[in-house]
C-alpha cells in the first residue's frame, strides 16, 4: 500500500481493499515514519500524528519508569510506544507503555516475539498528548480491558489526572497524585506523577 501522506492532516482512517498483512503494516509503518499507525477491528488503517516535545518527554518518562522497576524484578518483559499487539478482536494496536509477563512471553515462537506479538499485554500505560480527545482516548482503554489487558491506565497531564481501568469495575480517576501504585498483576511497581502536571 503505496500512500504520500504529506498532503493529509492527521488522525486520518483508512479502509484498504484488502486488509494489510503484519508484513505489509509493518513496511507501511516504515514508510511512513514519524507517523504512529494502528490497525483497527475492522481492518482500517489509523494514522496519527506525532506527538510534541512535551508529549514525548511524558512518554518516555512513564516507559522509562515501567522499564526500570521491570529491570529489578524480571517477572516479565517491559514494552515501549513503538510495540504493536495483535489483538484478540482483529486491531494491532500500540500503547504507549505496557508490561507482559514472562511466562505469556516465553509461549510465544520466536517470529510472534520478532513481529506483532498476538496477544494483548497484561497491563498498559496510555499518556495522552496535545492531539489526542479525551474521548478518543478513554474509547481505546476500553479496547485494551475488553481484549484482555488485566489492568490498564490513562495518564493525563493535560488534566492532571490519572485513570484506573479494572475489568468488570468502573473506571478510578486520581487528580494530581504524586504517586500512583500498582496492584496485580504488576503489584509493587509505582509511577511518581508529580512532573507530568502543568504547574
Amino acid at each position: 500500500m503505496s500512500l504520500n501522506l504529506t498532503s493529509l492532516v492527521p488522525p486520518i482512517s483508512l479502509r484498504p481493499s484488502a486488509t494489510l498483512t503484519d508484513e505489509e503494516l509493518m513496511r507501511f509503518s516504515e514508510e511512513n515514519k514519524p507517523y504512529k499507525i494502528e490497525r483497527n477491528k475492522y481492518g482500517e488503517i489509523i494514522i496519527m500524528t506525532p506527538v510534541g516535545g512535551i508529549g514525548s518527554t511524558h512518554e518516555a518518562y512513564v516507559a522509562f519508569a515501567l522499564f526500570q522497576w521491570n529491570e529489578t524484578v524480571q517477572t516479565g518483559i517491559a514494552f515501549a510506544s513503538n510495540a504493536g499487539f495483535n489483538l484478540p478482536d482483529g486491531s494491532c494496536l500500540s500503547p504507549d507503555a505496557a508490561w507482559l509477563a514472562l511466562d505469556r512471553w516465553n509461549s510465544l515462537t520466536h517470529e510472534q516475539q520478532a513481529g506483532y506479538p498476538p496477544l494483548c499485554p497484561d497491563f498498559i500505560i496510555e499518556v495522552r498528548s496535545q492531539s489526542d480527545s479525551r474521548p478518543s482516548v478513554e474509547a481505546k482503554m476500553q479496547l485494551w480491558l475488553d481484549n484482555g489487558a488485566k489492568l490498564a491506565w490513562l495518564v493525563d497531564p493535560i488534566d492532571a489526572n490519572v485513570t484506573i481501568y479494572r475489568p468488570s469495575h468502573p473506571p478510578e480517576t486520581l487528580t494530581r497524585p504524586e504517586l500512583v501504585q500498582a496492584e496485580d498483576p504488576i503489584a509493587g511497581f509505582e509511577l511518581r506523577c508529580t512532573r507530568l502536571w502543568p504547574q
